[in-house]
């Protein structure tokens, strides 16, 4: 989380674990400085390949058949891979403008090792998350963000990792009134724990936990909230707590069978599109109304509203789910399954290595990697939609490749990067 003196503390596997559930005790996760904060998301990440194969293995035991889809996983793998590059060029808003509210206006100080502290950051965050996760679908410009996350057919852990780009420059301004009083180290702790906290609810192998269905935002809970059945459109807002939900009038029970994603589905894999079609639709929408009231309206009223209507859309306009409902699923050739698996392979572990080594490396090397890394990723959503211009993209993509290879900025460490360049070399 920063790059002071003596950097960021060290964690075990055992601590990164339990932060993934958010048991880690206050005792192992308070820090002093920002700059001792651990970068919990990045170190998360074999984890996450880790759970992703135990669910595929349950599902297969519970149900013969696997949790996910190549094309579907590999586009939520991508959205959540973008969803990071700026990071890796500038500290996260979120950080920014807490630790700017922190440094000028704060009242007073609470003690960073303090336990109550630590609880009341726990509760201030996830209640600050449930009213920006509530108002990101009940806003339209703010929906056109938060969208991405939903856009997805299947529900798996795949999907928990489906993020969008932009939201995160939206959500920093609930966190700001927790600026007047608690430490910027407490908080990012606790905005790490409540992020890594909501990828295990995003599965259909875990069914119901019990008692803590009543406290706890459960996969059951959160199953709903995935829903485009009338029933679950705009519920079960929580982040690690479902008791806002309960408090405030959005709480709704798992009931029948849910059918995943959109309203009206993107159909696509493609993670330029599905970060920017949904804003330029509002653009033609804002344009298309008339009366300079009802252009605003369009981006601060709901996404289901229109003129005369109620500000978040007549309910009965809400598409009607036979749960006959067949996902966006073009026919690919096995092959090309393969080889997008392959190459997508590649293309994360230079994305990891770009974390462990921005550091060391030139603004110019940086840049670069970023932008071959969202080249790949684009070209990898045209070839799982089987565009007509898929092969051309793609064959300009390992052209790249090859030379950027040959210039020496992608070389490092990486045993799939340089099987991958001699494999294009001898192709090519």
């Amino acid at each position: 989380m920063g790059s002071a003196a003596g950097g960021p503390r060290a964690t075990t596997p055992g601590q990164q674990l339990r932060a993934l559930f958010y048991v880690l005790p206050p005792g192992e996760s308070s820090f002093r400085t920002l700059e001792e904060v651990p970068d919990y998301v990045e170190k998360s990440i074999p984890f996450f390949i880790a759970f992703i194969v135990l669910e595929f293995a349950v599902s297969w035991v519970q149900k013969h058949k696997l949790s996910g889809r190549i094309n579907d996983g590999i586009s939520s793998l991508s959205l959540g891979i973008l969803s990071r590059l700026p990071d890796v060029l500038f500290r996260s808003v979120d950080l920014i403008s807490y630790i700017y509210v922190w440094n000028n206006y704060r009242l007073f100080e609470l003690p960073w090792d303090s336990p109550w502290t630590w609880y009341l950051t726990f509760l201030g965050v996830d209640f600050a998350y449930y009213w920006f996760h509530r108002i990101s679908h009940e806003v339209n410009i703010l929906w056109a963000a938060h969208q991405v996350h939903h856009s997805s057919e299947d529900y798996n852990l795949f999907t928990a990792l489906r993020q969008s780009v932009l939201q995160k420059y939206t959500s920093w301004m609930f966190n700001l009134p927790m600026a007047l009083f608690i430490p910027p180290s407490v908080f990012a702790v606790h905005l790490q724990f409540n992020l890594l906290y909501q990828f295990w609810i995003h599965t259909e192998v875990i069914t119901n936990i019990g008692p803590l269905e009543w406290i706890l935002n459960t996969p059951s809970h959160h199953r709903v909230h995935h829903g485009r059945n009338p029933y679950c459109i705009d519920k079960n807002y929580g982040g690690t707590l479902i008791i806002w939900d309960r408090i405030f009038g959005t709480f709704e029970a798992e009931d029948a069978k849910v059918v995943y994603g959109l309203t009206h589905p993107v159909n696509s894999f493609e993670p330029i599109l599905l970060q920017l079609r949904p804003l330029a639709h509002i653009w033609n929408t804002f344009w298309a109304t008339p009366g300079f009231c009802n252009k605003l309206s369009v981006l601060f009223k709901g996404p289901g509203w229109g003129p005369g209507k109620p500000r978040l859309g007549l309910p009965e306009e809400i598409p009607v789910v036979t749960g006959k409902e067949v996902p966006f699923n073009p026919r690919v050739p096995a092959y090309l399954n393969c080889y997008a698996v392959v190459h997508f392979a590649v293309i994360m572990e230079l994305y990891i290595d770009l974390l462990a080594t921005v550091t060391v490396l030139s603004q110019g090397t940086i840049l670069l990697r970023i932008c071959f890394i969202i080249l790949s990723l684009t070209s990898f959503g045209f070839l799982m939609e089987n565009r007509p211009k898929a092969g051309i993209l793609e064959i300009i993509r390992c052209s790249v490749f090859l030379g950027v290879y040959k210039l020496g900025y992608l070389r490092n460490q990486l045993t799939l990067l340089d099987c991958a360049y001699e494999v294009d070399t001898w192709v090519m």
